[in-house]
């Protein structure tokens, strides 16, 4: 290497030593930050998925949408029977009818495998078809006589009116043709009314001065066994064999304090002749004793 680029070199690292230089430090920045400064990450906002009315309809997940739509379909049914229709329908005329043909499949399935043929207001037929089921078979009015006629014969009573109107096709019209055969009483505990025959075989005129005793008797604030201890005193005893009957609980009998008494013992009763006549002897001879020491 040349000498004389040496010589400069060392020269100039000697001025450069000589001349006095001040560092500027960079400013470093804390590695904390404020709450302040602290920004949180964006997050993309996601829209809220939007609820169709058919897509609703589709979800088989909730019970009570199904129930609703059985509620829907027995009701129709009810009102078809109502106004006379009371030919059956199939599952997809049902459907139609009540404006619910977008249900999903597992909805149709459950109708069709068991919530129809399961339900007490459903008829199904062989044919996989749907009516409904009355609580009585009467289409007009002379099979609703023939039904009032049938419960005065055997004793069952009235028939209620709310199982009349839901069985009977153009209730009211009938009601209102046949008001003179049928007698209405309104039931006290619930206020519905009962229908009842109107027999008028059994119509006959009773003495008016019978019916103001009859009115004049006031039985509100007695019981049964009033009634009765009256008709006692009153020498009255027809009525004692109606009504329910109380049931008479037996009387346990004491038992007896008997001594007891103790059987001789049976054996050797074969000889029985032969003690007798041994204790005879043996009385006679201690009688004998007795007198021989008294003579002495």
């Amino acid at each position: 290497m040349d000498p004389a680029l040496l010589r400069e070199r060392e020269a100039f690292k000697r001025r450069a030593m000589a001349t006095p230089t001040v560092e500027k430090k960079a400013r470093t920045e804390p590695s904390y930050a404020t709450p302040k400064e602290i920004k949180k990450p964006s997050r993309p906002s996601v829209a809220p998925p939007k609820i169709d009315a058919s897509n609703y309809k589709t979800m088989s997940g909730s019970s009570q949408y199904r129930f609703g739509v059985l509620a829907k379909i027995v009701k129709h049914m009810r009102a078809r029977h109502q106004e006379g229709e009371d030919h059956p329908l199939s599952l997809e005329e049902i459907l139609d009818e009540t404006n619910q043909l977008d249900i999903g499949s597992s909805v149709k399935t459950w109708l069709g495998g068991e919530a129809l043929k399961n339900n007490p207001k459903i008829e199904a037929t062989p044919d996989g078809r749907y009516s409904f089921k009355s609580v009585y078979k009467i289409k007009d009015g002379k099979s609703l006589m023939r039904l009032l006629k049938q419960h005065d014969l055997k004793g069952l009573g009235g028939v209620l009116l709310d199982d009349v109107q839901e069985s009977l096709p153009h209730c009211e019209k009938v009601l209102k043709n046949r008001a003179s055969e049928i007698v209405f009483i309104t039931r006290p505990n619930d206020k519905k009314k009962v229908l009842f025959y109107n027999d008028r075989s059994a119509n006959f005129q009773i003495d008016e001065d019978f019916q103001k005793l009859w009115r004049a008797v006031t039985v509100d604030a007695m019981d049964d066994a009033k009634i009765d201890e009256y008709l006692e005193k009153q020498g009255i005893r027809s009525m004692q064999d109606h009504g329910p009957k109380k049931p008479i609980i037996p009387k346990r009998k004491k038992a007896q304090n008997k001594k007891r008494q103790f059987k001789k013992p049976r054996d050797n009763e074969h000889l029985a002749d032969v003690l007798e006549t041994y204790e005879d002897n043996t009385l006679t001879q201690s009688n004998a004793v007795q007198e021989i020491k008294q003579n002495n």
